[in-house]
This record gives structure tokens, C-alpha cells and sequence, in this order.
């Protein structure tokens, strides 16, 4: 009978706190996915990325399951700052030990709010180059030209130089010309495939111009820097390649040809 009433004791002494305390924690999760249907739904009118969206909802449930799990432990009569202060030491560890994690996680940080580059623009750095597909807290995904992922964490993108083209890039593309040709019907042959090029923007206007003589006096360089979508980039190069080249064959624009020079040595 000791047992059973040591037991019966026991639950009438802390039966009730500790329905007490279940009902506050399930009040707090239930409270948690309120309050975070309410931030998703306030943070959809704002001009947030999704990444942002995500992370701020997240952090809002978190606070409101510690609060609440904070007050169940208290009420069940747990000493609180013991407690703090035990996690405190335990967290200074997980931190040292997840350095390279947490880094990467401010590094993530830092990316959403500044936001250097954004989702769908084209960027090189680190010697790699792609669009920009996913950022996430981690890492930032690019999409390579060749169709493979590029996945760079974010601790090695913060504090780097970041060349950023945005959606659209601009190619240098450099045809060469015989020093005999007519140089005023050549550029004008180059203009008009550019113009009917689909894929070459009107604005920015395309610069067309003679850059430089020729590795020789028989050549002359043509400089062609148009403009096209970051994801047409590579296919539209070549094709603008192709088509200028057949332009002049048809127009009897010649090329360079290759010249030998010989010297004859006399000995005697």
C-alpha cells in the first residue's frame, strides 16, 4: 500500500502540472503554425525573395516554440537558468565543432539580404561560371553552359570578386578581312546579319567597327560585340560565326590568306 500511495501522491501532486505543461506545448505548436501561416501570408505582399521568405517563417516558429516550451518546462518546475546556461556551454561546442557549417550559414545570410545576384542571372567566379538556379542557406547552385550543376558553398562566395552579367551577356566576336576588301560593305554585311538575328538584342545597339590591323599588313580585324540572353549566349556565338562567314563568301568579301615568306641564302 506504500507504493500505491506514494504513487497516488505523486500524481495528485504533479498529475496536474504536467497536464498542465502538455496543454501548453500543444497550445505552442498549434500556436507556432499559426504564427507561421500569418508570416507567410504577410511576407507574400512583400518584394522578398523565397529563400528570405522561407528562412524569416522558420525563425518565427522556432521563437514561438521556445517561448512556449520555456513556460511548459517552468511550469512543470524546472529551473529555467540552469537550463539557458547548459545549453549556452553545449551550443559554444556544437559551434566549434560546426564551424565550417555556420559559416556557411551567415555566409548565406548575408547573400539573401544583400542580394549580389539573384536567381536566373549569370555569374562567374572562382573560376566557374553559370546562372543562378537555387541560393539557399547553404550553398549556391549555378547551371553550367554544358547543363551540369555547379554547386559552390557559400563561405567561398562572400568576400570574392563577383562578376555579375545579369540576364543578358555580350559577345566578342572578332572576323578577320583581307586588306583588299571593301571595308564599308564588310561591316555593312556584318550589321545586317546582326540585325536579323533573332536572338541579338536591338537595345543595347551592337558596336561594329574595325579593331586592329591583322597579324600582318594582308589583314584586318573586325571587332563585333553584340548583345543576347545570358541562355542563348554559346548557340547564338557560333551561329553569328557561321552566318558572317557565309555572308561574305556570298559577297565576295575575301579573307585573309595565309603568306609564306621564303629566304634565300647565299653561302658563297
Amino acid at each position: 500500500m506504500n507504493v500505491v500511495d506514494t504513487l497516488t501522491q505523486y500524481a495528485v501532486q504533479y498529475g496536474l502540472q504536467a497536464a498542465v505543461a502538455l496543454g501548453i506545448f500543444i497550445a505552442g505548436v498549434m500556436a507556432s503554425r499559426g504564427a507561421g501561416n500569418f508570416a507567410q501570408q504577410a511576407l507574400e505582399r512583400q518584394t522578398l525573395d523565397p529563400p528570405v521568405r522561407l528562412l524569416l517563417v522558420r525563425v518565427v516558429k522556432i521563437v514561438v516554440m521556445l517561448f512556449t516550451a520555456m513556460i511548459a518546462l517552468q511550469t512543470l518546475g524546472v529551473p529555467i537558468a540552469p537550463l539557458i546556461a547548459g545549453v549556452g556551454v553545449a551550443g559554444v561546442g556544437i559551434g566549434l565543432a560546426l564551424q565550417g557549417v555556420l559559416s556557411n550559414v551567415m555566409a548565406g545570410l548575408s547573400i539573401i539580404f544583400s542580394k549580389p545576384y539573384k536567381v536566373g542571372e549569370h555569374i562567374s567566379l572562382l573560376g566557374v561560371h553559370g546562372d543562378v538556379v537555387v541560393i539557399d542557406i547553404f550553398t549556391t547552385t549555378l547551371m553550367h553552359a554544358d547543363r551540369s550543376r555547379v554547386i559552390i558553398p557559400n563561405r567561398k562566395i562572400v568576400g570574392e570578386i563577383l562578376h555579375n552579367f545579369g540576364t543578358i551577356r555580350q559577345m566578342h566576336l572578332t572576323i578577320p578581312v583581307s586588306a583588299n576588301a571593301n571595308l564599308d560593305e564588310a561591316l555593312a554585311q556584318v550589321r545586317d546579319v546582326l540585325d536579323r538575328h533573332p536572338s541579338v538584342m536591338k537595345d543595347p545597339v551592337p558596336s561594329v567597327g574595325v579593331a586592329s590591323l591583322g597579324e600582318s599588313s594582308l589583314a584586318v580585324a573586325i571587332a563585333i560585340e553584340p548583345w543576347t540572353a545570358a541562355a542563348e549566349y554559346s548557340s547564338t556565338q557560333g551561329e553569328l560565326n557561321k552566318l558572317i562567314l557565309q555572308r561574305f563568301q556570298e559577297r565576295g568579301i575575301a579573307l585573309p590568306s595565309a603568306s609564306l615568306t621564303v629566304r634565300m641564302v647565299n653561302d658563297h
